[in-house]
């Protein structure tokens, strides 16, 4: 291969993207059916804590949300579980209850509206880091996701079922799209369904990672210019919703039921 001058990486980066976007599919599932995909997602990487966690969305009219109905566990949840529901949890469309530790989402909703999913659960690794009182602390590629971009809420205000909750949980995220919950768990909140998705399953990695090798000696920081550059890159649109599609197809091997609306 002849010498030539090095492309900048905004080159291949261009270049990846218009291949990605002509290459790799885009599955025509609604809304309710990647709630549903990603609760098995989230059961088949143990995010399940019997009822505990949501899965939330934003519906179209001001002030209301979908959510699934309480009583179920992640691995059993389908598109057709999920209920439309007001600002106070009364159900608009669709039949049962809404969980009542719900609640606290709408406080997020609320106050950022560039957020449309969100995803709260209590796995065990990002647990264990929450018992133990330390931050998440990105410090490899696979999770760069979370460089500058995971909020620490360092004190338990108990369970999350009234406005107390809602507003101490949404202040702490801020402006962030990912927090660890002291004595609680994780919750990722974003603009896509498929981001949130990934998030979630991503954050519980880097957890970890983070475990094993605070076992092993010291945690080296990133640098901080390549770990901006890869936040930024793992969070495109092509190679992130690629993510969440081989994800899906994991799990739709054998849970083709969670589609069923």
């Amino acid at each position: 291969m002849p010498k030539s001058e090095h492309k900048s990486k905004a080159h291949f980066d261009k270049r990846a993207t218009v291949e990605m976007r002509e290459h790799l599919p885009v599955p025509d599932w609604s809304l309710r059916q990647k709630l549903a995909l990603t609760a098995r997602m989230l059961a088949a990487e143990e995010h399940g804590s019997a009822l505990a966690g949501q899965i939330t969305a934003r519906g179209d009219a001001p002030g209301t949300m979908w959510t699934a109905r309480f009583g179920l566990g992640l691995e059993e949840i389908r598109a057709c579980d999920f209920l439309l529901v007001d600002d106070d949890l009364n159900v608009i469309e669709g039949d049962g209850m809404a969980n009542p530790s719900n609640r606290f989402h709408l406080w997020i909703y609320r106050a950022r509206p560039d957020v449309n999913c969100i995803v709260h659960t209590h796995p065990p690794y990002c647990s264990a880091l929450s018992m133990i009182g330390v931050p998440l602390e990105p410090s490899h590629m696979d999770t760069a996701m979370f460089f500058g971009d995971c909020a620490w809420l360092d004190k338990w205000p108990g369970p999350p079922i009234g406005d107390e909750e809602g507003e101490i949980i949404s202040n702490a995220l801020g402006d962030s799209n990912s927090i660890l919950l002291a004595h609680h768990g994780q919750l990722a909140a974003s603009p896509t369904v498929e981001e949130t998705a990934i998030r979630a399953l991503f954050i519980e990695r880097a957890a970890r990672l983070q475990l094993l090798a605070m076992a092993a000696g010291e945690i080296k920081p990133l640098p901080q210019d390549a770990g901006k550059q890869a936040h930024d890159y793992r969070l495109k649109p092509e190679p992130l919703n690629a993510s969440f599609h081989y994800q899906a197809r994991l799990v739709l091997r054998d849970g083709a039921d969670c589609l069923e609306e």
